[in-house]
């Protein structure tokens, strides 16, 4: 969340750098070229490599940096969506409500909303309470009914 005009830039601009990207990797899925391929990694570098002095734009484009090979998979796997259209549908309950609220102040704020939020879905998807989910962590939940770790949940669905 930028809070000076000069920080308000930074993010439009790389935000209007990935955007560019995004378009130029839907037309080229269309019709793939593999020469083409090289090309975009160096692209997805030169935009997510750049260092702006904004600290929360910077770490953010470190992270993103991280996950390149994640990210650019499609390049390998054209069966890949370029979206998250079903992920995004799945929270925009909750980003309807953090808009509402006006966020959070602080990242760590921001990280535990994150954090609730995506248990609470998991939760929802799979069929449990959040609140007996979240007691059961928190030593609340009754002693005969212990609920399994998340990660056992996810992997018991699948």
């Amino acid at each position: 969340m930028p809070t000076t005009p000069k920080q308000e830039r930074l993010v439009t601009t790389i935000r209007d750098l990935v955007w560019r990207f995004y378009k130029a990797l839907k037309v080229w899925k269309q019709q793939p070229s593999p020469q083409l391929i090289t090309g975009f990694r160096r692209r997805f570098d030169k935009i997510i490599a750049r260092r702006t002095g904004y600290t929360e734009l910077d770490k953010l484009l470190l992270r993103l940096h991280r996950r390149k090979v994640e990210l650019l998979k499609v390049l390998e796997h054209l069966y890949i969506p370029l979206h998250t259209n079903a992920s995004e549908n799945d929270i925009r309950s909750f980003v309807t409500r953090r808009k509402i609220s006006g966020g959070t102040i602080s990242v760590d704020g921001r990280i535990a909303r994150d954090v609730m939020l995506g248990l609470m879905k998991t939760c929802q998807k799979l069929g449990i309470s959040f609140f007996h989910f979240l007691g059961d962590r928190l030593g609340l939940g009754s002693a005969g009914r212990l609920i399994p770790p998340s990660s056992q949940l996810v992997m018991m669905a699948s």
